[in-house]
């Protein structure tokens, strides 16, 4: 997040207020975003640039063919990390929208949930979300006591987030870091949870269901010509435009359907996913998604807060009113195979053909 310019007569105190202010927000924002950028909000953005994208790669068919499953006590997740429980479990804690995700779709209901606004989507448990009890504390500092309370077996947050709950939630239940990059990953750590939780049948059936639609949608595209637009996911402020990239789960998903050319600024965490509004002119975008995430009434959209800019209004998806404000919750933090299938028939609902 680039830094707040502070008036010149800014003394301190202000200044820290004002810092502090900012980096509240951050850690409120930061639940919505892939743990990559998790960094470049806490820690701020800036220096030199980096360098221009490199073009992605063609992408592979999409398989519909769903591999056998089996119940199991112990798996090895998409990132090698061994899982192993004592029993099949059943009170399960989401401090991650994956998890939430994965739960409702083995037909289970979280135990517990720091995501309540991605639960209330129709798309996962709608009103029922009412019951799931939220977990108290703030992304990242979720209050240890809280999650005892809710009797968990199983407690699965964010890789390069939740490290830091391990030794004090693992005096009561196993934690499960998970960190998807691709849409497969996401599949794959599904899977593993329906080995865990013995609900074989459900995650094979929902993983058959995600694959039916993503390969319908990439034929749909390639038949009518959406394959061929250019699409961009964007998310953040005016000031700081963060962009699903290409090793994103999201930005892997539309890259499989769309030209999607928003690959990695370099290797540098802090600038990988920030674009200017310049840059993002010169990849020339036919279609702009975008999720802005508003705490008052007060906040403004992203896209409301670029109305104004000139070069802005050059993108040839706000000359075509092909700029679409997306729920940022579904948008932002789902990544399961749920919420993915949904961001799948949405963008082909906005995404024109020929």
């Amino acid at each position: 997040m680039s830094a707040r310019r502070l008036p010149a007569d800014a003394g301190p105190t202000t200044a820290a207020r004002t810092v502090a202010a900012a980096r509240s927000r951050a850690f409120r924002i930061a639940a919505l975003l892939p743990v990559a950028l998790v960094a470049l909000l806490l820690a701020g953005c800036g220096g030199t640039a980096a360098p221009a994208p490199e073009a992605a790669a063609e992408r592979p068919a999409v398989s519909r063919d769903v591999a056998p499953l089996e119940p199991a006590l112990s798996v090895t997740d998409p990132r090698g990390t061994a899982v192993t429980v004592p029993a099949p479990p059943t009170r399960i804690v989401c401090l991650t929208g994956l998890c939430d995700d994965m739960v409702v779709e083995l037909g289970l209901t979280p135990a517990g949930t720091s995501t309540p606004a991605l639960l209330k989507n129709p798309v996962l448990l709608g009103d029922r979300a009412a019951q799931v009890p939220t977990v108290a504390g703030s992304f990242g500092s979720e209050d240890v006591e809280s999650i005892a309370a809710l009797r968990p077996d199983l407690v699965i947050g964010l890789g390069g987030v939740h490290e830091p709950l391990r030794a004090a939630v693992e005096r009561f239940a196993p934690l499960w870091l998970v960190q998807p990059t691709t849409w497969e990953e996401s599949v794959g750590y599904l899977r593993a949870l329906g080995s865990l939780t013995g609900r074989t049948g459900e995650a094979t059936a929902a993983e058959q269901r995600f694959r039916t639609t993503l390969a319908d949608g990439v034929e749909q595209a390639r038949a009518t010509g959406r394959a061929d637009r250019k699409v961009l996911l964007m998310y953040g402020s005016a000031d700081t435009i963060g962009v699903d990239t290409t090793d994103t789960v999201n930005g892997d998903l539309l890259a499989t359907l769309y030209d999607y050319p928003f690959v990695p600024r370099g290797a540098d965490v802090e600038t990988a996913s920030t674009y200017s509004v310049e840059e993002i002119l010169a990849q020339a975008p036919d279609v702009v998604f975008a999720f802005s995430l508003l705490f008052s009434s007060a906040d403004r959209t992203l896209t409301d807060q670029l109305a104004a800019n000139p070069v802005w209004a050059q993108v040839p998806a706000v000359q075509q009113g092909n700029v679409h404000e997306m729920d940022p919750r579904l948008w932002g933090s789902g990544r399961g195979t749920r919420s993915l299938g949904a961001i799948v028939t949405q963008s082909l609902a906005a995404v024109p053909g020929r």
